[in-house]
């Protein structure tokens, strides 16, 4: 397991370098933790540490959003909050998603539990009463 606490948003940039390396050859991660939590916020900065190109924001009414690295490859980004069933994922294509060769950024990844690829890197994001984080992520 990993531990990383978070005091700032001016964390996220050495917290994005330290979970990517942590993980390897990892590129499925799934994001646990409430709402308002920073789930979007943490992987606005794993994407400019990926060197993501244009705007990285919450696929909620999407569901998926895809941004480009510099060499092309894919990176993309589900937030699963408004799927009512697993026949919604089925919809959506999961497995283009979750057994494809890309990064792939899982927000309300509990929703599809059962679903989710190996290897996957798990990130829970806790909160506390004075603003400051605390992830945990465990392979």
């Amino acid at each position: 397991m990993i531990a990383i606490e978070l005091n700032s948003v001016t964390d996220l940039p050495l917290a994005a370098r330290k979970i990517l390396a942590s993980a390897g050859n990892i590129r499925k991660f799934a994001f646990y933790g409430p709402m308002g939590a920073g789930k979007t916020t943490l992987i606005k900065a794993l994407c400019a540490e990926l060197g993501a190109t244009g705007v990285v924001n919450s696929p909620t009414f999407a569901l998926v959003n895809e941004y480009v690295t510099p060499q092309g490859e894919p990176i993309y980004h589900l937030d699963l909050y408004r799927i009512n069933s697993m026949e919604e994922l089925f919809d959506l294509g999961y497995e283009e998603y979750f057994y494809g060769n890309h990064y792939v950024f899982i927000e309300w990844a509990g929703k599809a539990e059962s679903l989710l690829p190996e290897p996957l890197a798990k990130v829970t994001i806790e909160p506390d009463e004075t603003g400051k984080r605390s992830l945990r992520m465990t392979l």
